[in-house]
């Protein structure tokens, strides 16, 4: 089941523009090993918990548990290859954006980001 972890990708955003995202961890039923996921998307409109509901069947489907750890906003600019992670979710607080940008960094290797949280 441990290789059902190795299937979901560590982040999946919108291609460009300001979004929410959400910090989901994904772990083993009735196990131990888990990790954390980033998604967002401009379709969840003005809440977090939109993106859970969408990416939580796909995650059951594998035979994974999620929980949700916390969300933000990140603003995606392709064209100049930045990404920045930003805010906080009102439902679901704010998510530990060191992480975010961890998961984000494995995806994006070419890209800056950044989570100036010394200014929000």
């Amino acid at each position: 089941m441990a290789d059902a972890l190795g299937k979901v990708p560590d982040a999946e955003v919108d291609p460009e523009g300001t979004f929410k995202y959400i910090l989901v961890r994904i772990k083993v039923k009735d196990g131990t090993e888990y990790k954390d996921i980033v998604r967002g998307t401009k379709s969840a409109g003005q809440y977090h918990n939109h993106i859970f509901e969408k990416v939580t069947p796909p995650i059951t489907a594998l035979g994974l548990e999620c929980n949700c750890l916390g969300g933000g906003k990140i603003e995606h600019n392709s064209k100049d290859k930045k990404l920045r992670v930003f805010g906080e979710s009102t439902g679901y607080g704010k998510a530990d954006h060191s992480v975010s940008v961890e998961k984000l960094k494995s995806v994006f290797k070419d890209y800056e980001i950044t989570w100036p949280d010394d200014k929000e």
